[in-house]
């Protein structure tokens, strides 16, 4: 209950923070919509304008209706196309959920294996190599890599489509992604596993005769897992939210292209249901996340009995 309630404080700040900012931003959507669709307003239609979409109203003001809106499901409308905030987010929410989806897979498929393998393989040359991979993969930036993929496997070879759509369409973005990604958790994965085995009952288990193999799956795996959970907690939040750049270049009609789009056409009520989405996005995945640590460590659930029979024997 505390953490719901952490949850609702949180949320209202970001929101009102998110608002705030874009009401200092400074910068008037009707003369984006004028610019945009190539229409010139007079002095009073743009008063007329600014009126009708609530921009001539106090910032408090704004924000109040925006939230009573919220509350009830309605995020307005767009400024730009006059279409309601809330279906046009969730026709792009599929496409964003399908590229989060196999990127995370992906990331999975890669990170982890190699991440065991370089933290069995210590110091030898096949960890060195891994290393080595990670830290270019590391160094490269994701739209860098993009351009590369786009350039070498749609252009070059002509195996994949230039613009993104259908099934074809989602493999390189999502390897694009999937490989940043693993190139930095290959060697937090590496890092988690050498760290856990130099625990004391890891000693006393090669001592008692116990297989490596046995130990590395049965007792080192399983610990590693609340740090792996909380590394692929956040890579899920991002992913999530849209990767914008990425999906931007591929043409991947997903939130976060959606989202640049609304920046760049100081679409307001479009970046703020973008923002909301976001901040529900990470405070629900770190909620679901805390809530599975106790599942998956029984030492968390038995310090979390400790601590409230000492809370109840200190109560009066």
């Amino acid at each position: 209950m505390r953490r719901l309630l952490h949850f609702v404080f949180v949320l209202f700040g970001i929101t009102f923070l998110s608002f705030a900012l874009i009401h200092m931003a400074g910068s008037d959507a009707v003369l984006q919509q004028m610019d945009v669709t190539g229409v010139a307003l007079s002095r009073e239609a743009m008063e007329a304008q600014r009126e009708a979409l609530g921009l001539d109203r106090p910032f408090l003001v704004q924000y109040a209706d925006w939230l009573r809106g919220c509350l009830r499901g309605d995020f307005g409308v767009s400024f730009l196309s006059g279409d309601d905030v809330l279906s046009v987010f969730l026709s792009k929410l599929p496409a964003t959920l399908l590229l989060a989806g196999i990127s995370l897979f992906l990331t999975i498929l890669i990170s982890v294996p190699l991440g065991i393998y370089a933290a069995v393989r210590q110091n030898r040359i096949s960890d060195w190599l891994i290393r080595a991979g990670s830290f270019l993969g590391n160094s490269l930036p994701n739209f860098f890599v993009a351009l590369l993929l786009l350039y070498v496997f749609a252009i070059r070879l002509s195996v994949f489509p230039v613009i993104s759509e259908g099934a074809s369409g989602v493999v390189l973005p999502s390897v694009t992604l999937a490989a940043a990604m693993s190139a930095k958790y290959v060697r937090q994965v590496r890092a988690a596993v050498l760290e856990e085995m130099t625990r004391d009952y890891v000693t006393g288990a090669k001592a008692r005769g116990v297989s490596f193999s046995m130990i590395l799956f049965k007792n080192v795996l399983p610990s590693c897992l609340p740090a792996l959970l909380t590394m692929l907690t956040l890579s899920a939040g991002s992913l999530l939210g849209g990767t914008a750049v990425v999906e931007s270049i591929f043409m991947w009609d997903g939130v976060g292209k959606l989202a640049v789009d609304a920046i760049f056409m100081r679409d307001y009520p479009m970046i703020q249901a973008y923002v909301l989405w976001m901040a529900l996005i990470y405070m629900l995945l770190n909620l679901a996340a805390d809530i599975s640590y106790g599942r998956l460590d029984p030492r968390i659930r038995l310090n979390e009995k400790e601590n409230a029979f000492q809370k109840k024997r200190m109560s009066p």
